[in-house]
C-alpha cells in the first residue's frame, strides 16, 4: 500500500489485496530463509535473529516478506539489478 506525496515515497504494510500468488511466493521464500537461519548459523542475519527472539516465527516471516517486497519494488522502479547489501557490524 502506497501513500506518496510531493515526490516522497511512503510505503505502507503489505496488504492482502492484490496478487495472491506473488504474496504466497514471498512468504514461502521468507519461511525458507528463516529455516536456513535456524539451521545454519550465518553471520549476516543480525536483524532477523533479533526479530526471531522477540516475535513468533510467522510474524517474522511476514516482516521478512514485506522487506523483500519493498526491495523488489525499489529494484523494479529504478530499473536496477540486485546489489548485495553491505554487511554491518551490529
Amino acid at each position: 500500500k502506497q501513500h506518496s506525496t510531493g515526490g516522497k515515497a511512503r510505503l505502507g504494510k503489505t496488504s492482502k489485496m492484490g496478487q495472491r500468488d506473488i504474496r504466497t511466493l514471498l512468504v514461502s521464500g521468507a519461511m525458507a530463509v528463516l529455516q536456513a537461519v535456524e539451521r545454519f548459523d550465518t553471520p549476516n542475519n543480525g536483524w532477523l535473529k533479533r526479530l526471531l527472539t522477540r516475535k513468533p516465527r510467522m510474524v517474522a516471516a511476514i516482516a521478512l516478506a514485506n522487506k523483500m517486497a519493498r526491495g523488489l519494488w525499489a529494484m523494479m522502479t529504478k530499473q536496477e539489478d540486485y546489489r548485495n547489501p553491505v554487511a554491518t557490524m551490529a
